[in-house]
C-alpha cells in the first residue's frame, strides 16, 4: 500500500540518474521493515514548470512524498525520512532543494482493489 512519489525539476535529469535514485529510495524503504515489500509502489514525476520563491525556475528540486497507512510511530517515520534523505544527499547533494514528507493515510478511508 505505501506510495513513494519522487517529484523533480527537469533540470535535475542532467546531473542525477533518476531511475537509479528511484530504485535506491525504493530499496531503502523496503529495508525499513515498516510494511510488506510487495505492497510498495514507487514512481517519479518530472516537472517542466515550477517556481521556487523569488528564484522562479532557476533553482532545481527533488521532493519525495511517502504515503503509508497510519499506525507507525513518529520515531519510525522520522527514521524512514532520515534513511531516504541519506540516499538523496548521496546522489543529489548538488540539487538546490531536497525535501521529504512522510504522510499517514487513514485506514478507515483507504480502499484498494487488486485484480
Amino acid at each position: 500500500m505505501p506510495h513513494l512519489v519522487m517529484e523533480y525539476s527537469n533540470s535535475v535529469e542532467e546531473r542525477v540518474n533518476i531511475q537509479r535514485l528511484l530504485e535506491d529510495l525504493h530499496h531503502v524503504a523496503i529495508q525499513s521493515g515498516l510494511f510488506d515489500a510487495p505492497s510498495l509502489k514507487s514512481r517519479a514525476h518530472r516537472y517542466h514548470d515550477w517556481l521556487i520563491g523569488e528564484h522562479a525556475d532557476s533553482v532545481d528540486f527533488i521532493h519525495v512524498t511517502f504515503d503509508l497507512l497510519d499506525g507507525r510511530s513518529a520515531e519510525q517515520k522520522r527514521e524512514l525520512s532520515r534513511m531516504l534523505m541519506l540516499v538523496l544527499q548521496e546522489q543529489a547533494s548538488h540539487v538546490h532543494s531536497l525535501t521529504i514528507d512522510i504522510r499517514d493515510m487513514d485506514r478507515e478511508c483507504f480502499q484498494k482493489v487488486v485484480n
